[in-house]
């Protein structure tokens, strides 16, 4: 069954109005549902909502509430990914496998070695990108839309990290070759375990790699939270390092 996204003032008691034009076109034309037919909807927030299609209208498709629980495939693990800007066909790719792997939040961040310049354009690109995560998380049946962030620099990600009350910040770093992903998952040393319901913040560098300075001042500035991990014995890829830290955060404390 497809499952649609609504806002909460499209849900009334009983009714649900699906009233967004291309979900609409989508519903009747592209999937030909019909009065009678079952939809999922999502509020974005917390419930699903099993509905049949009571009307279709020029301007709405009013739906019934036939049942109502909480989401079912939503991770409980809370990761922002801030990935450094890759080139954009790459960027994409980590939108989409990262929404389907259960990421919150995709924050673009131009770091030193980024080898993609800002041109101030980014806004139309964030347009497309979010509109990859809204598909994604169609197809993967997942309860929320992660959010795809307006692009940060370095300096304003180290700002926000400060903001945030993050249970971790991990920095996968090439050159970390002795504390894994499972070590600071599992609280390796004295450090206490990350449990299912953490918000982490998983931090990508670019195709260039971190500068050493960079790792040096997120280790500094948030010393009790962060730390550098390696991913592997292999140097991966900056389209493949979050995915593989992000199925590796799943697996450990989701599964």
């Amino acid at each position: 069954m497809i499952k649609f996204f609504v806002d909460k003032e499209d849900i009334f008691e009983n009714k649900i109005y699906l009233s967004s034009p291309e979900d609409r076109k989508h519903l009747t034309r592209v999937l030909r549902a019909r009065v009678g037919d079952e939809v999922m909807i999502s509020d974005k927030e917390a419930y699903e909502y099993e509905t049949v299609i009571d009307e279709i209208t020029e301007t709405d498709v009013v739906l019934r509430v036939i049942g109502r629980h909480e989401f079912s495939q939503e991770p409980e693990t809370k990761v922002t990914l801030y990935q450094g800007v890759p080139k954009a066909a790459k960027l994409e790719t980590v939108v989409q496998k990262t929404v389907e792997l259960g990421v919150k939040r995709i924050v673009p961040v131009f770091m030193a070695r980024t080898v993609v310049s800002d041109k101030g354009n980014f806004s139309k690109k964030r347009d497309r990108l979010q509109k990859i995560a809204d598909e994604a998380v169609k197809q993967c049946k997942r309860g929320i839309i992660p959010e795809v962030a307006g692009a940060m620099s370095f300096k304003d990600m180290m700002e926000e990290l400060s903001e945030k009350n993050y249970d971790a910040i991990l920095v996968a770093y090439e050159n970390e070759k002795g504390y894994s992903i499972k070590d600071a998952l599992r609280g390796g040393g004295d450090d206490t375990p990350l449990r299912k319901g953490s918000e982490i913040a998983l931090i990508i560098g670019p195709e260039g790699g971190f500068e050493e300075d960079e790792v040096d001042r997120i280790l500094d500035e948030f010393s009790r939270k962060a730390c550098a991990v390696t991913l592997g014995k292999t140097i991966l890829r900056t389209e493949t390092a979050g995915m593989a830290a992000l199925a590796m955060i799943m697996y450990e404390l989701e599964l």
